[in-house]
Formats: C-alpha cells, sequence, structure tokens
C-alpha cells in the first residue's frame, strides 16, 4: 500500500515542470536578440532553442507543491541535473531526502528514509512534453504546446504561457518567465484541472556542465522495497 508520503511524491511527480536558469554564456546572437525592443515570440523561441539545444545543466532548486484536495502545501530544496535527450535527475534534501532519476527510459524514485524504491517508465510519465521532457529536448515546446506572449510585470521576463495542444488533466497550463537578457527560464509554474500548482525557481545554475552517465542510472539497493508505478 502506497502511504502519504508516497502519494505526495507521486502528485508532485506528476505536476513536475521544469525550470533551469543558466549561467550566461558566448552566445553573442543571443545578446544581439535581447537588445532588440518588443521582441516577437517567434525570436523570443528562437533565443530559448539557442540557449538550451542539446545542452546540460545542473542548478539549485527551490520548489513549491501545493495539492489542493488534499489541502497540502509542500516546500522542497535540492539540485537538479538535466542532460539531452531526456536523462535528469533530481536531488532533495528538504524536508526529506530523496532522489528522482530517468535515463529517458525508466524511471527511479528512491526514499531512503521509507527504505523505499518506486520504478516505471520514463515515457509513459513525460510523453508529450510533460514534466521536464521539454527542458531535456527543447523543441517539444514548439511541437506540444500552443504559446502566447503574455504581458509582463517586469521589466527583465517574457512571460509566456503555455497550452498543451493534446489536453490531459495532468496540465492545463504552464508559465514560463524568461529572462530578457540571456533568455534563461528562470521560473516554471505548472497549473492541472484540479487546481493544484508547482512553482520551481533555481539558484546558482550552470549551463554546458560535463554530466556522467552514471547520474542517470539507478541500481536498486539490496533489501529495498519496489513499487510498481502504473501510469
Amino acid at each position: 500500500m502506497c502511504n502519504k508520503k508516497t502519494i505526495i511524491v507521486l502528485c508532485t511527480l506528476m505536476l513536475l515542470n521544469i525550470a533551469l536558469a543558466c549561467i550566461p554564456g558566448n552566445y553573442s546572437g543571443l545578446h544581439a536578440l535581447a537588445a532588440e525592443p518588443n521582441l516577437s515570440l517567434e525570436k523570443i523561441l528562437d533565443g530559448i532553442e539557442n540557449r538550451y539545444a542539446n545542452s546540460a545543466f545542473s542548478a539549485k532548486f527551490l520548489q513549491e507543491s501545493t495539492i489542493k484536495a488534499m489541502e497540502i502545501t509542500d516546500f522542497a530544496s535540492g539540485m537538479v541535473y538535466v542532460r539531452h535527450p531526456g536523462m535528469m535527475r533530481w536531488e532533495y534534501d528538504k524536508p526529506d531526502k530523496q532522489v528522482i532519476i530517468t535515463d529517458g527510459f525508466k524511471l527511479w524514485i528512491y526514499r531512503p528514509e521509507d527504505n523505499q524504491v518506486m520504478t516505471g517508465s520514463a515515457p509513459d510519465f513525460f510523453r508529450d512534453g510533460k514534466g521536464a521532457s521539454f527542458l531535456s529536448d527543447i523543441k517539444l515546446i514548439r511541437e506540444k504546446f500552443n504559446i502566447s506572449l503574455l504581458k509582463s510585470e517586469s521589466n527583465f521576463f517574457h512571460e509566456l504561457k503555455l497550452m498543451p495542444i493534446e489536453k490531459t488533466l495532468d496540465i492545463s497550463d504552464i508559465r514560463l518567465s524568461v529572462s530578457k537578457n540571456t533568455f534563461n527560464i528562470v521560473r516554471v509554474v505548472t497549473y492541472n484541472f484540479y487546481g493544484d500548482e508547482t512553482r520551481i525557481e533555481f539558484l546558482n545554475p550552470k549551463f554546458n556542465v560535463q554530466l556522467d552517465d552514471s547520474l542517470f542510472s539507478f541500481k536498486i539497493p539490496e533489501g529495498v522495497d519496489v513499487l510498481q508505478i502504473d501510469e
């Protein structure tokens, strides 16, 4: 049987949509675009794709997840590692130790305090741009979402609204805050049709880092309870 912590993990995983803010690099084309006033949506998307295409990221993250039906607001923090295509590793330090890993095919969620591993199919959970998949393959944004440019209350960010082309209960829409100077995605807020919300922001980001294959695989320890996650 799944305990309350397991339910929260699964709900949070389904809401998980990740933004990575990256250290500015030597991208003269991006800086040229950023200098232009009133950029079109197309140019903003071009800038995001140039920044994130075929790249690896690491950053500290702060996460706030609200599950309306359970009247739960959960705060979490840790480190995230993402590598193209489809590879992700989330290391949670607070409130409890846990790690979420995918190699693009398999998914593992390990909670050492509960002596428990949940495992399943990554494509089932992250198909059609769900979760962090569009950041490990940035072109999925155009392929899987209808995108509109919102009026921003800040002089520093472009605000984008992503509506899934294929309607699901998991995602009603996603809001991206994008740096006007660097095209870094600095915030992602995800909403679903149940009124739940997940907000993630990142600190001390690093871009184009070397991430070993071992970060995106997991060997299940002996004696750990294994639960199969079904979509």
